[in-house]
């Protein structure tokens, strides 16, 4: 039977178990659009192409699969890039389908184009370096070899964005539907190699090891081990990413590395460790402390990564594995309980809190409302709960995320903006878990109006607010290394209040710690829609170990 490749290119989704596609309509992609109404798949219309892309990667993030986003030529697609970049860090499987002008009018000018001929916008060079593949369909008698290939990316071990780029006259021309027969479209099973002798070996460092630490990431989340990393008995410490593989108001729980964490878990490592277990985690500069020689040096390292491209790459591992995480750590479980070694015990004195290095001004007691709210959240909200966090650096030190719940903090490119729409097409995944997007009023302004796609799509959202009136980070360097000399870092928010009441959504405001009991206490945070604002002094900043 023979269909148009618009029709095609749905049916295609569809078969990857495409759910939701987030984008925006224009001319050159009409047809796609046009087919999308009577498919499976929900469009969700935005009010900002970047919030497409973020909602097809916080689509990816909570529920595992792939993300999807669609938009027009030209700006359609320019807009995407910040969020697409942001999902090519974070190695997230996003299709993104966008239209183009007609292949017989490249080169002369036409509107929006971005086919790259006669001096128009380059399309494929724009996404080169943030896909893991891209490709301008000009013909369809190659269409099988690209969509198997962007099929193969999407469902790899390592997957990533991939954009599909379909001139408006190939949208419309007929190919065989029976196409996509030719197509896997289930993850390539590959056989389970032995990590028999690795795993041996990880075994011997383990009982060698008087003081033994696991620095876990987010391979760990995704390999699913958080069940059999807690059997080992060693203590963990996560990064930012990785919080939630344990428990973290369990003994095991050392907390989170990160410059921008209280630096407990740092000091503990440095203090104590004689072993490094490396489990899926990425010793960039945020968790290493700026490639701080003071982690690595005199301890013996054995590195468990999926990405061969993460072994060795910053430090040299006395042992390194490129395999599941999870079939390793059972492995060394069994080695381990083969040779009845008891777990390891825990020092018997703790670490004492690290110096902070930040400024005088900084003050615990300034941080009550944000400390108490998160350890609310905490409480009240154990389970099945989404948090997408811009403001990571308050809940990299108060938020203790269990085994749970689920937190998505704001890495990739550290773009602002991203909370809000990565909490929506989360939101659509999975509509009844309970979810918040917590965002400085700097990264609120951003992406504000995507509230309104909550309110036109009825997705229950809870928008948390830090109110400082100041870029805080910016403020922060600004103090420290610049005379105080403040330049565009503070600027003025509108009334909160109002802005909630013309969308449709709950206001609370939270000035005093009873504010925050009546919040808890009297909200809807499971099925309304809400803007939540914290009030905080511009004047003060957290302590954190970096000095940046």
């Amino acid at each position: 039977m023979q269909i148009t490749v618009a029709a095609l290119i749905v049916r295609f989704m569809e078969r990857l178990g495409i759910s939701h596609i987030y984008g925006m309509p224009g001319s050159h992609i009409l047809p796609v659009y046009d087919h999308l109404f009577d498919s499976s798949i929900a469009s969700i219309l935005v009010k900002h192409e970047q919030g497409a892309a973020f909602m097809a990667g916080g689509h990816a993030r909570a529920s595992g699969g792939i993300g999807a986003c669609i938009t027009t030529a030209g700006p359609g697609a320019t807009n995407l890039v910040t969020g697409i970049a942001n999902a090519y860090a974070d190695k997230l499987p996003i299709l993104i389908v966008t239209g183009e002008t007609s292949t017989f009018i490249f080169g002369k000018g036409g509107l929006q184009e971005s086919s790259g001929e006669g001096g128009s916008i380059d399309q494929a060079a724009l996404f080169g370096s943030i896909t893991r593949y891209h490709r301008i369909v000009e013909r369809t008698d190659y269409l099988l070899q690209v969509l198997r290939q962007a099929t193969q990316v999407l469902l790899s071990a390592n997957p990533g964005p991939v954009l599909l780029s379909l001139p408006y006259n190939v949208q419309k021309e007929l190919v065989d539907a029976s196409l996509l027969d030719e197509i896997r479209f289930g993850k390539a099973t590959h056989a389970a190699g032995s990590h028999a002798t690795a795993s041996e070996t990880m075994a011997r460092m383990i009982r060698a090891a008087r003081h033994p630490v696991i620095v876990a990431g987010y391979g760990c989340l995704l390999s699913g081990a958080q069940v059999a990393l807690r059997q080992l008995g060693i203590p963990v410490a996560t990064t930012l990413k990785g919080k939630g593989v344990v428990d973290e108001d369990t003994p095991l729980a050392l907390g989170c590395l990160g410059v921008t964490s209280d630096g407990a878990a740092r000091r503990y490592l440095i203090e104590y460790a004689d072993l490094l277990i490396v489990l899926g985690a990425s010793f960039n500069e945020r968790t290493s402390y700026l490639w701080d020689r003071q982690l690595t040096a005199g301890r013996r390292i054995a590195q468990v990564d999926r990405d061969p491209a993460q072994l060795g790459r910053v430090f040299q591992p006395d042992v390194a594995v490129c395999g599941d995480i999870l079939a390793v750590v059972r492995a060394v479980h069994e080695a381990l309980a083969n040779a009845n070694m008891p777990k390891k015990a825990l020092p018997a004195a703790e670490p004492a809190p690290p110096t902070a290095t930040a400024d005088a001004s900084s003050d615990d007691a300034a941080f009550t409302l944000v400390r108490a709210f998160f350890s609310q959240l905490a409480a009240r909200f154990s389970r099945d709960t989404m948090v997408f966090d811009d403001n990571i650096v308050f809940a990299q030190s108060y938020y203790a995320v269990s085994g749970r719940n689920h937190y998505f903090p704001n890495t990739g490119v550290s773009s602002l903006g991203y909370a809000l729409p990565a909490a929506i097409g989360a939101r659509c995944f999975a509509p009844d878990s309970p979810t918040f997007a917590i965002l400085g009023d700097g990264g609120f302004q951003m992406c504000a109006t995507e509230m309104m796609t909550a309110v036109n799509y009825g997705i229950p959202l809870n928008v948390v607010v830090i109110n400082n009136g100041t870029l805080s980070l910016i403020r922060k360097n600004q103090f420290q290394h610049y005379g105080e000399r403040y330049i565009d870092c503070d600027f003025v928010n509108p009334d909160f209040a109002l802005l909630a009441q013309s969308f449709g959504a709950r206001h609370f405001r939270v000035a005093e710690l009873t504010d925050l009991d009546a919040l808890f206490a009297h909200a809807d945070l499971e099925r309304g829609l809400n803007l939540i604002e914290i009030l905080l002094d511009k004047h003060v900043f957290p302590r954190y170990l970096s000095t940046r």
